[in-house]
């Protein structure tokens, strides 16, 4: 066997939560620069990532989490799509992998509308991916991308990426938005997080006495900023308040001991968060083999 035959077992992962059975999909991952990260110097910023055998610059990891209570079906977030290359966009194969047909999925859950989580709501000539489902998002995001003057403040690049971007992804469920409030699916409750964009949500997941808090980007570079809080990213829409948000999660999550699940920590994405002298240690939850 040569080594362009060796593939890799797909990325899904099933972890009940009481009566809910929610299962963490890699959508894939993106190698980003250095200069991504503010608040710290390229040469710290390695020299963490190498003390935890990481790749060096940054490997951000892309999960998507889907949820099954109630004799319903949501997902939270919808990756990238196709749109932003090879290694990214493997929610769509993964979904057909355990046997759920993305018209089965009534309820899209969106901690916010950057394309790493929402492009994979809509095809490439504007089609509804998810033909049946709602779209649970904050009012604060959807007002803000759909800010004109808020993107003319920005760069060409943000322009197209971020707003005309989350326009374009937006445009086919304008009719069937519903805001991202109070309880949004059976046993899960929309918990604001903003900063890392206006509009940024987590969304906590409770049944039988168990919970889970899916707290999206409160950590992009988790090996970084779980150790430095501070670090924020170039694409933070406030970073102070960006800052802020993170460490009342990691206060909160570590103080009750809340299983915590992101977007960007490294694959199956289920950790707890403890806090300790200096700081917090990022503790990942043991790969069980039956849920």
């Amino acid at each position: 066997m040569t080594d362009t035959e060796i593939t890799q077992v797909p990325g899904l992962y099933h972890r009940r939560i009481g009566d809910v059975l929610v299962t963490a999909i890699a959508d894939g991952y993106v190698d980003a620069p250095f200069a991504a990260l503010q608040s710290i110097e390229p040469g710290e910023a390695e020299g963490i990532l190498t003390s935890n055998f990481r790749v060096s610059p940054p490997r951000i990891t892309v999960n998507c989490y889907l949820i099954r209570a109630g004799g319903r079906i949501a997902v939270v977030d919808t990756g990238s799509g196709d749109t932003m290359g090879p290694t990214l966009g493997h929610l769509p194969a993964l979904l057909a992998k355990i046997g759920v047909d993305r018209s089965e999925i009534d309820t899209v859950l969106l901690t916010h509308m950057h394309p790493d989580h929402s492009n994979g709501l809509t095809s490439p000539t504007g089609e509804r991916f998810f033909p049946n489902a709602e779209i649970v998002v904050a009012e604060e995001d959807v007002k803000h991308w759909h800010d004109d003057g808020a993107m003319s403040r920005v760069n060409d690049s943000q322009q197209e990426r971020y707003f005309m971007g989350a326009r374009f992804q937006a445009a086919p469920y304008m009719d069937r938005l519903k805001p991202a409030v109070g309880d949004v699916f059976p046993h899960v409750t929309a918990m604001p997080l903003h900063g890392h964009t206006p509009g940024h949500t987590g969304y906590l997941v409770e049944s039988a006495g168990e919970s889970l808090l899916i707290w999206g980007d409160i950590c992009h570079v988790p090996d970084i900023q779980v150790r430095r809080p501070e670090v924020t990213m170039v694409f933070d829409t406030d970073p102070a308040a960006a800052i802020e948000t993170r460490r009342k999660t990691f206060d909160m999550t570590s103080a009750d001991g809340v299983l915590i699940a992101g977007m960007h920590l490294h694959f199956p994405g289920f950790s707890h968060l403890v806090k300790e002298a200096g700081g917090y240690s990022l503790i990942p939850e043991s790969w069980s083999f039956t849920t």
